[in-house]
């Protein structure tokens, strides 16, 4: 794919005379369009585009698009129908009435590639330059600071659940990625009936005994996966596959393994006096390697994340 940095175009006329009657107030498109259109420009993101291939869509006006698309919270999908529908938007766009717009997979993966060339901040950083310019925003000032939490989407699991259950997502992704490999490490009739539902805690034993034995084979069983996995024979992808990562990462945080009297490895699980790793650096989901337990006060826990908020304080003159 290919860009050539035209910028936004010209608004149409008729655009912009359906736009004005339509919204004789103005929206948030039309202002951002008639007070920021600088601001989306193609020149900043050529470095993340090639000279060859097919032109692809401006950057300037996906960046645009990415803007409008949070300040009103929507979907990819529903920012696509936006740029369809709505006419603010079209003026926004500097785009024809019955122009049919964009797929909306075009918005993810221009993340992806802004993302893959570190240009996350061009946007933001031509936003904020362009409102330091205007007056509209200065340096220095009051602010105040607090975070709030978010939940994950996943299930609330506890160690010994997530012992077993980022086993089982391993497997899971191997059994998809490298079936055959998979087949010649494992006992597969063993590990299916181990392994085939989730791991919940409601069906485990309610013996301790038998529970503190029940982790010490999921801790062998990752261990073994884990060692198939970085032997020196095992095709290097493998150990790439997210959840066979996730795995061994587990392992190290929830088990020690050490050598007993005969010189033989042992796998124990980690206590208070192995050195459990602390909240912030523990994972809680072979699911979703960002999401941590935290707590907030004497009484709010989650799993999940926090969002940090800042308020400026100073009041104008």
């Amino acid at each position: 794919m290919s860009m050539r940095p035209v910028g936004l175009p010209e608004v149409p006329e008729q655009t912009v005379m359906v736009a004005r009657a339509a919204f004789p107030k103005g929206s948030l498109a039309i202002r951002v369009r008639d007070r920021l259109a600088e601001v989306f420009a193609d020149e900043p993101f050529v470095e993340a585009f090639g000279v060859r291939g097919a032109p692809g869509l401006s950057p300037g006006a996906l960046s645009l698009v990415t803007v409008l698309q949070f300040a009103e919270d929507l979907t990819d999908r529903q920012a696509a129908a936006m740029a369809v529908r709505a006419i603010d938007w079209k003026y926004a766009l500097g785009v024809e009435l019955t122009d049919i717009g964009f797929d909306a997979s075009v918005l993810c993966r221009f993340r992806a590639r802004l993302a893959d060339n570190g240009m996350e901040r061009v946007v933001f950083d031509r936003l904020l330059e362009h409102c330091k310019d205007a007056g509209l925003v200065a340096a220095g000032g009051k602010q105040r600071t607090d975070s709030t939490h978010v939940i994950s989407a996943v299930r609330d699991l506890n160690r010994l659940e997530l012992a077993g259950e980022s086993v089982r997502a391993a497997l899971e992704a191997l059994a998809v990625a490298a079936p055959a490999w998979l087949a010649g490490q494992i006992d597969v009739t063993e590990f299916a009936e181990r392994y085939g539902p989730r791991i919940d805690g409601w069906k485990m034993p309610p013996s301790q005994t038998k529970r503190d034995r029940l982790a010490q084979v999921f801790g062998q069983d990752a261990f073994a996966l884990c060692r198939a996995a970085w032997a020196a024979d095992a095709p290097v992808w493998i150990r790439e596959i997210e959840a066979v990562a996730l795995l061994r990462q587990v392992l190290v945080q929830t088990y020690i393994i050490r050598s007993d009297a005969r010189g033989r490895q042992v796998i124990k699980k980690r206590d208070a006096d192995d050195g459990v790793p602390p909240g912030q650096l523990r994972l809680a989901s072979p699911y979703d390697a960002d999401a941590r337990w935290a707590a907030k006060g004497d009484d709010l826990f989650w799993c999940g994340y926090k969002i940090h908020l800042t308020e400026t304080c100073t009041t104008p003159t």
